[in-house]
């Protein structure tokens, strides 16, 4: 089984569909189901709302999973390990206080050492554990030995036991820190293969660390996504929302196709995540962090936009008629994204009272097709406007083109006028 896990902490990135849509994919090639794991211990900091957008954004995408389990309903698995872990005496109990944490950071650090804690606690007695009333956590030990594993895309790795430190498993209010609920629910759901970002390439260590310890060993297969860079704000794993890409009028389909496209060699540009499944190699995918290029994702949108039925996009634009469709298509030679479209619909169906240096040829030409008889053929309805208003080409051309779009630019008015006759009356109001 695979799993895709999002923190209710943080909102829905492009990194993390990426991350979401290859577990999906690679499940779909292994056949093997796919669980969401939803991280929910951290109930002070979680983002209302953000679990429903979350799932809805996966069904957007038509990524299918067997069920969505929370981490806050396994408390009482990870409390029982954490149990037989101290009475193992794998695990012990430190009372030391964030102000001792903090100073032994900063002695570490001006060693020129990685923050490690420094096994004060690890050495006391039962005894004095017992007649302390302190609030305390619960630390791991550290390993004695190196921990080495292999990742499928990006190879060996090898870390030493003060890498990966004596580092806490149980919080003050007996919570599970992420790394130990994430190693313990990988075990309860038999997990086989974990693909997520490289930024937790030191969390893999620890919570293997961890299952090492609960001699837990099933074999776990590891893949690490180099992150992304958007290029727009240097910051690694685009920051930006997914939801904000869908608002902006970027379809699910385009954006799981570029996401897929992203440091990866395909056989075509444009394809679907059905399509994708049929040829992706995941272990082909660049191992170096990919740059995401907006630009390249409105050229890939603005194709998905032309593949799209007519009448699909039509109600997509908030009409059911496929010349609404067609007339949508004529401005991707200028537009990339729905939204962009849409206003320029929005344009044509606007109330447009008049125009600046033709108000009188405008007033005239709308009040001539205002009764007008309808025509069928642009030039016949060009033909009709000259003899009943006077309007020579140039004020005709200007003032008719603003009438029928709102602007003074665009496709040719003749297929604009073929998709929208039958809206004249509306539009000449």
């Amino acid at each position: 089984m695979l799993r895709f896990s999002q923190s209710l902490t943080e909102l829905m990135t492009i990194g993390n569909l990426r991350v979401a849509l290859f577990n999906y994919i690679v499940a779909k090639q292994l056949n093997e189901e796919l669980l969401v794991r939803i991280e929910d211990t951290e109930k002070e900091k979680n983002i209302d709302g953000n679990e429903k957008e979350i799932l809805e954004l996966l069904n957007l995408f038509s990524i299918d999973y067997k069920s969505v389990v929370y981490q806050s309903e396994n408390f009482k698995y990870h409390q029982k390990l954490t149990m037989q872990l101290m009475s193992s005496k794998k695990a012990f109990v430190c009372f030391c206080s964030n102000e001792k944490l903090e100073e032994i950071k900063v002695k570490c650090k001006e060693k020129g050492k990685p923050n490690s804690y420094d096994g004060f606690c690890e050495t006391l007695s039962d005894e004095t554990v017992l007649n302390c009333n302190a609030p305390f956590t619960v630390r791991i030990k550290k390993p004695e030995n190196i921990i080495e594993f292999t990742d499928l895309l990006k190879g060996n790795f090898s870390f030493e036991p003060s890498n990966v430190d004596s580092f806490i498993i149980l919080k003050h209010d007996k919570t599970p820190t992420y790394n130990f609920s994430c190693s313990v629910d990988d075990m309860l759901y038999d997990i086989s293969t974990v693909i997520r970002d490289e930024r937790h390439i030191e969390n893999t260590v620890k919570q293997i660390h961890v299952r090492n310890q609960l001699n837990y060993t099933k074999s776990i297969e590891y893949i690490h996504l180099s992150s992304i860079l958007n290029v727009n704000s240097n910051k690694k794993n685009a920051e930006n929302s997914v939801k904000q890409f869908i608002e902006q009028g970027f379809l699910p389909s385009a954006i799981a196709n570029y996401l897929v496209l992203l440091g990866n060699e395909t056989p075509n540009e444009i394809f679907t995540i059905e399509e994708a499944i049929e040829w992706f190699d995941i272990k082909k995918v660049s191992k170096d962090t990919v740059e995401f290029d907006i630009e390249k994702l409105k050229l890939i949108n603005k194709k998905h936009i032309a593949d799209l039925d007519e009448m699909r996009l039509s109600k997509i634009l908030g009409f059911a008629d496929t010349d609404i469709g067609k007339l949508g298509k004529l401005y991707l030679d200028e537009e990339s994204t729905i939204n962009e479209i849409k206003a320029k619909i929005d344009l044509i169906f606007s109330s447009k009272v008049s125009l600046k240096g033709f108000e009188d040829e405008f007033s005239n030409l709308k009040k001539c097709l205002s009764y007008a008889p309808f025509m069928d053929d642009f030039n016949e309805l060009e033909k009709y406007i000259i003899e009943n208003t006077k309007l020579d080409d140039k004020s005709l051309s200007i003032n008719l083109r603003y009438l029928l779009t709102g602007t003074h630019t665009g496709p040719n008015l003749s297929a604009i006028y073929s998709l929208i006759k039958n809206y004249m009356g509306e539009i000449v109001k």
